[in-house]
């Protein structure tokens, strides 16, 4: 008896969403000798190659909670699996499959790029591999760079050797805390270029970013931790649609002293010069709530010359959410 012509499909579907997490946080807490609580009984799985972006505001517990999983920084109570090691019972071979760049630039300012870069695949006990460090150097645009000490380099170029470092042991999951603070924006695009590469390949990619511009071109799906706590882990397209609103701002053709009666409401809002509507709507109720105003502008007369749209960008429903 033949499958049915979509099953295959389906057991596809129901395989990938049914894989174990790459990461697996649970009830994960951080509190320091002072009392100061930076964790608060996290929760948190991150799926096998996708690019999770974590966002918060300063001081929300981002760096924490990365620096726990990477095995930087111990946890109070709570359990971290990465790629199904325990992060403090089987610590080396945890590490082994994690790649972090940190926000800091800290390395050797005497070594050369080459042998910063290869020293770093030493420590995770990886035999050498000269043709793996070329292709990372290359990847990052240093190949020129590798027998140039690292104290005589830009800034930039510094960034690009922390990543190199970080990749160089060839890790499965790779965190990046605010890799483009501070870089040129060739640099970024160049850095997210290879991040693209990076998740083709099948690493994961964990980001922190204050560009929020970036998270919501690059990644899959978005975390928000707001005081030590994760409020929402959404996909970043649901969470766009769920959260995030449109507005058609209508010019109208005569000025309207007040809205009528008949089209009061939280969704409409006349301008202080009274030449502009503004109707608000997710995208749930776009098209027959836009039928609708418009059928009721009409019954009362009310002309426009023009119209706009816009919508609320990622930015917008992170203020938004953590200004709660």
């Amino acid at each position: 008896m033949k499958p049915h012509p979509h099953y295959n499909l389906c057991h596809q579907i129901y395989c990938e969403a049914h894989l174990p997490s790459i990461i697996s946080v649970r009830q994960l807490t951080k509190q320091y000798a002072s009392g100061f609580q930076a964790l608060k009984e996290i929760n948190l799985d991150i799926r096998r190659g996708e690019i999770f972006a974590l966002l918060g505001p300063n001081g929300a517990g981002k760096t924490t909670l990365i620096n726990i999983i990477c095995g930087i920084v111990n946890p109070s109570t709570g359990t971290v699996l990465a790629d199904g090691h325990d992060i403090v019972r089987d610590y080396r071979a945890a590490r082994s499959k994690i790649g972090l760049v940190p926000q800091e630039l800290s390395t050797d300012a005497f070594e050369t790029v080459w042998a910063t870069v290869n020293f770093s695949r030493g420590i995770f006990g990886k035999p050498r591999n000269h043709a793996h460090i070329e292709k990372v150097l290359r990847s990052l645009f240093l190949w020129d760079k590798k027998d140039a000490k690292i104290f005589s380099l830009s800034g930039g170029m510094k960034r690009r050797v922390m990543i190199a470092k970080a990749l160089s042991h060839e890790p499965q999951i790779l965190f990046l805390d605010e890799p483009t603070a501070g870089v040129d924006v060739e640099l970024r695009r160049d850095m997210w270029e290879m991040v693209r590469g990076l998740r083709a390949s099948g690493v994961t990619i964990i980001l922190t970013t204050h560009y929020i511009e970036e998270a919501e071109e690059m990644a899959d799906r978005i975390g928000v931790i707001r005081k030590g706590e994760i409020i929402l882990v959404e996909d970043k397209s649901a969470l766009m649609t769920k959260l995030g609103k449109k507005q058609l701002h209508l010019q109208l053709q005569q000025t309207l002293q007040a809205i009528p009666d008949g089209l009061i409401s939280q969704q409409l809002e006349l301008s202080a010069d009274g030449n502009e509507l503004t109707y608000t709507f997710d995208a749930q109720s776009e098209q027959t709530g836009i039928a609708e105003l418009l059928k009721k502008l009409d019954e009362h007369g009310i002309g426009f010359k023009d119209l706009q749209s816009s919508q609320s960008s990622l930015e917008d429903i992170f203020v938004n959410l953590v200004r709660t």
